[in-house]
């Protein structure tokens, strides 16, 4: 038997000894687990990593409530842990090294993937808006790209759209990939008591739900009626012990809603997981700058976001202001990249322009695409991880980017990001966002 089948072997066992041990008493021994974790840890700087998370575990009564929370589902929580502790991880990060060194280029540790660009609905200001509605991937070619990532060591995989729930064979591609993990962006809308069955029967799929705060600013972005049947998946989802969290777009006249204890105490109680932040960028359908946050805006969502990590049981992420944790940007292959629904292979959600098409290469191919390799080069765009993003906070080097590799746009209007007004506000407000973060960092930074 191939070694790593034994270690495989090996490290399903005592996985299963740690998750029934969690699952039995979730605050006594969630360190349980985290022991485990930092004895498959590979590399010494892997064991000194879990270590301090371990101590942070420790010193958090949040993170012992949020472990409350998770461990009503064995199953699902076994396999959130199997696919990132033993493949992502334990024989996963090996292999994506050790390829990179071959490739020359980065194996990221995850894959956005768009199945569909179908919605059923039609949200005002959609990143994903401009895409054709008719593009989808053929399951046999969702599965290769699944299985070549898996070959490069990558087991993780976020699907967006669109509405991946409108894809008509997303159940059957996970039921077939179980020893992977999904998440999933959506509106939640077609989230029925069938697929909440369904979803909790493969407990290898967590769905994000998109949220604008309450209902008059969801209902008003995503049309009348949404916001009830987003409570109603959640509902649906708890009661069925499946793992969800929230995706939300924060604009200038939503944050103090989306960030308030009210809101924040009522999505724990609903029973989410984690909260995704991810900043209006204006691309899509009808770009709007007034709705981008302004840099006071932005400094004070670094401060609340930290005093909500410190005081709620509940995983919030804000991508573009926790620069300081993934060292910068973290696309165009470093961490992940995009495959819209076309096939086209974009190095970022938010970045509509390609030079390679999966569908006539494999993944191992578009991963060495001279647009991943220039990201990479220029990663991070800003000393200053506060201010980690091309298209915000360093404009002049997507545009050189996208002009040196030739790129095309993959959907129409997509070229407004380099020219014109809105290329011109973004030299403007990238500016004085650099400034502020500059003055923030060196009056010292909120603890985590």
């Amino acid at each position: 038997m191939a070694f790593d089948a034994v270690k495989k072997i090996a490290a399903g066992y005592a996985l299963d000894k740690a998750i029934e041990y969690i699952t039995k008493d979730p605050e006594k021994n969630l360190i349980t687990l985290m022991d485990f974790v930092e004895k498959v840890a590979i590399t010494p700087e892997h064991k000194i990593a879990v270590s301090k998370l371990k101590e942070h575990f420790q010193n958090s009564p949040q993170i012992m409530e949020q472990t409350r929370r998770v461990a009503t589902n064995s199953k699902m929580l076994y396999n959130l842990f199997n696919s990132y502790v033993i493949h992502a991880t334990l024989l996963g990060k090996p292999k994506r090294e050790k390829i990179a060194a071959t490739l020359e280029v980065n194996v990221p540790m995850a894959i956005l993937i768009d199945p569909t660009a179908a919605c059923n609905l039609r949200c005002d200001g959609c990143w994903a808006g401009e895409y054709r509605k008719a593009d989808h991937l053929e399951p046999e070619l969702f599965h290769r790209i699944i299985n070549e990532a898996k070959e490069l060591g990558i087991y993780w995989f976020v699907l967006s759209g669109g509405e991946p729930f409108c894809y008509p064979y997303l159940f059957d591609v996970i039921a077939e990939q179980h020893d992977s993990a999904f998440m999933a962006y959506t509106n939640g809308t077609l989230i029925d008591e069938r697929a909440a069955d369904r979803l909790a029967a493969l407990a290898n799929l967590s769905p994000a739900f998109s949220l604008e705060g309450w209902r008059e600013q969801t209902d008003g972005r995503r049309g009348e009626g949404t916001f009830d049947k987003i409570i109603r998946a959640m509902d649906l989802l708890r009661e069925r012990g499946v793992f969800f969290g929230l995706s939300v777009t924060s604009m200038r006249n939503n944050i103090h809603e989306l960030f308030s204890d009210n809101f924040i105490d009522f999505l724990v109680e609903k029973g989410a997981t984690y909260m995704w932040s991810f900043h209006y960028i204006p691309v899509g359908r009808n770009p709007n700058m007034d709705l981008m946050l302004t840099p006071e805006q932005r400094r004070w969502m670094i401060e609340r976001v930290r005093e909500l990590r410190r005081t709620r049981p509940i995983f919030i992420a804000d991508f573009w202001n926790d620069g300081e944790y993934t060292g910068g940007c973290i696309a165009g292959g470093k961490q992940y990249f995009h495959i819209n629904a076309a096939g086209d292979v974009e190095p970022c959600a938010f970045v509509h322009f390609a030079v390679d098409n999966i569908k006539n290469k494999s993944l191992k191919d578009v991963l060495q695409n001279p647009f991943f390799k220039a990201y990479q080069r220029k990663q991070p765009f800003n000393e200053n991880h506060l201010a980690p993003c091309p298209i915000i906070d360093a404009p002049a080097s997507l545009r050189i980017m996208v002009s040196e590799c030739r790129d095309y746009p993959t959907h129409t209007g997509a070229e407004h990001l380099l020219q014109g007004d809105v290329a011109e506000k973004l030299d403007l407000l990238s500016g004085r966002w650099r400034a502020v973060a500059d003055d923030f960092k060196a009056a010292g930074l909120p603890r985590l």
